[in-house]
């Protein structure tokens, strides 16, 4: 399986790429096929049409999406909604190639409100380019993360949890 890890936060020290470096460490420790798209190295241009011409780190970033039968998304919480750059990201993902791709997430805020909105937003999002959702979504609170690291082991099992359920939907439902 092709997984993708997608840290949805532009922030170059955020606490979302925390999370998603985490998660890209235990996933890739289980499936040796896995990439990660870290919003926060600004490299990912801002869409402006389908006639445009974008970068190569765009580009690729946009095929390893399309060709991932696994997404891990990670986003922050900002003004009750996810980053306006994994929107961005989503611009470019063409939802006639996306159906049946298998998607866990992963939502960070500053306290304990908003998480079920923001699952819902993203959920929606991913229901549009036909994509099976992993209901048990991992929500976190900027007090997990400490010296940049996660500091509670409750909350790394979650996120190992996240993984391990995500790629096992995914292998049942890609199997032949």
């Amino acid at each position: 399986m092709k997984v993708v890890i997608i840290s949805g936060s532009p922030r170059k020290n955020g606490n979302t790429q925390v999370i998603m470096k985490y998660i890209f460490e235990y996933t890739k420790s289980k499936n040796s096929d896995t990439k990660l798209i870290n919003l926060s190295d600004g490299q990912i241009e801002c869409y402006k049409g389908p006639e445009e011409e974008y970068n190569e780190h765009t580009k690729n970033a946009a095929n390893d999406i399309t060709n991932a039968d696994v997404w891990l998304i990670g986003s922050p919480i900002y003004n009750s909604f996810f980053s306006s750059a994994l929107k961005n990201l989503f611009e470019y993902i063409n939802y006639k190639k996306t159906e049946g791709k298998v998607a866990g997430m992963a939502i960070l805020a500053s306290s304990n409100i908003g998480f079920v909105d923001v699952q819902t937003l993203i959920t929606q999002l991913l229901s549009y380019f036909r994509v099976i959702t992993n209901p048990k979504a991992v929500f976190l609170t900027t007090e997990s993360i400490s010296e940049n690291t996660i500091s509670n082991d409750d909350d790394k099992k979650r996120l190992r949890e996240l993984v391990d359920e995500t790629l096992k939907m995914a292998s049942k439902l890609h199997q032949d």
